[in-house]
């Protein structure tokens, strides 16, 4: 984590983290931005409500910082790669049946994939993936 200074989360993952009693915790150092566009900023005083993630993660990309997160919403994700604003994809599996965020909605695009990483986490059997996005 630290490598990362910003998190991308799509409105119905900050919903689960909400409900979760993860939302009002922030990391120091880390901002937080939930792209929404039916969230009031004023009911969320502790993370940017954005609406336009094109722009938005356009301007990050320019600035001078660490890497961009984008933590859950599947929905988000998919424009993002679509945009071609993603490199990598990190990927954790948990045992879990039933339910969740799906990571990559339909109507999705393809994307090219190389797996950089694994790890399995022994303790709740979460497996994690990592992959980097192979560009035409």
């Amino acid at each position: 984590m630290k490598q990362f200074d910003t998190f991308l989360i799509g409105r119905k993952t900050f919903e689960a983290m909400v409900r979760m009693g993860k939302a009002t915790k922030s990391t120091a150092g880390i901002q937080n931005i939930v792209f929404s566009r039916t969230m009031k900023p004023a009911d969320y005083p502790h993370v940017v409500v954005e609406s336009d993630a094109e722009r938005v993660v356009s301007e990050l990309r320019a600035k001078p910082g660490q890497d961009i997160a984008l933590f859950g919403g599947g929905e988000l994700f998919r424009s993002r790669l679509a945009a071609g604003l993603v490199d990598r994809v990190e990927v954790s599996l948990i045992p879990v049946l039933g339910g969740g965020i799906q990571l990559l909605p339909s109507p999705a695009g393809r994307a090219k994939l190389r797996l950089r990483k694994q790890r399995i986490y022994e303790k709740t059997g979460t497996v994690g993936l990592e992959y980097d996005i192979l560009r035409d």
